[in-house]
């Protein structure tokens, strides 16, 4: 995309971004309601409406930072849906399951914008006033597949650590848990390190996967 400039670079991005971290956490507490627990539907939180998941950090700036640094991954989150385990018959388990539901939600994501992206590229030839929409199709599928493989890292608050706490014995379970009450700086301290300090290992890790599912969905 690199005959864009940055201002049709963000028109390009904003709207699968914002999607991505919105129906991520939506579909956390549609699980969660869908378990016993109704905390995210009492405070309004399941809504497509990404005013009410905004998180000036991680919806706006992270990924608008790492557009700037040609980073090759785009990556961003919203505001936590909150959750109350003790409303669920089986805690860890159950957990485990909502903590799944966004990165399904970013895969499904994924596949929809892949579609998008192989009709709107169909239509261009007659109809060129779509190709800006065929390379929105292609960001879509880019930031879910990201998101749907960075939050799958088995470390607290990601949800590959919630599920990690699920599925491990008790007395593991409960060291690998602690590790959260440091909320979102340790992931956050990580993408950092690993994209300032050794961006060669972060493309190492997460480039290969990325880049064979995205061109998967897209066909290239």
């Amino acid at each position: 995309m690199g005959q864009f400039n940055l201002i049709q670079l963000i028109i390009i991005w904003a709207p699968p971004v914002l999607f991505a971290i919105t129906l991520h956490e939506v579909a956390h507490g549609w699980v969660a309601r869908r378990l016993g627990d109704p905390t995210a539907m009492m405070l309004g939180r399941l809504t497509v409406n990404p005013l009410k998941h905004i998180d000036p950090i991680g919806t706006v700036i992270a990924p608008v930072v790492l557009l700037l640094l040609h980073s090759p991954f785009i990556l961003g989150w919203a505001k936590p849906v909150p959750i109350s385990p003790r409303n669920f018959k089986n805690p860890r388990r159950d957990m485990a399951v909502v903590a799944v539901a966004g990165p399904v939600a970013n895969l499904i994501m994924a596949v929809i914008w892949a579609l998008i992206s192989h009709g709107a590229a169909l239509l261009t030839v007659a109809l060129p006033w779509l190709a800006p929409l065929a390379y929105m199709g292609v960001a879509g599928v880019l930031i879910n597949v990201a998101l749907f493989i960075f939050n799958l890292i088995p470390i607290p608050p990601l949800d590959g650590g919630r599920v990690l706490v699920g599925i491990l014995p008790r007395n593991l379970a409960n060291k690998v848990d602690s590790i959260e009450r440091f909320g979102p700086f340790i992931p956050l301290a990580v993408l950092m390190l690993l994209l300032f300090v050794f961006p060669r290992l972060l493309s190492s890790i997460l480039g290969p996967p990325i880049a064979w599912l995205s061109q998967l969905l897209l066909g290239g």
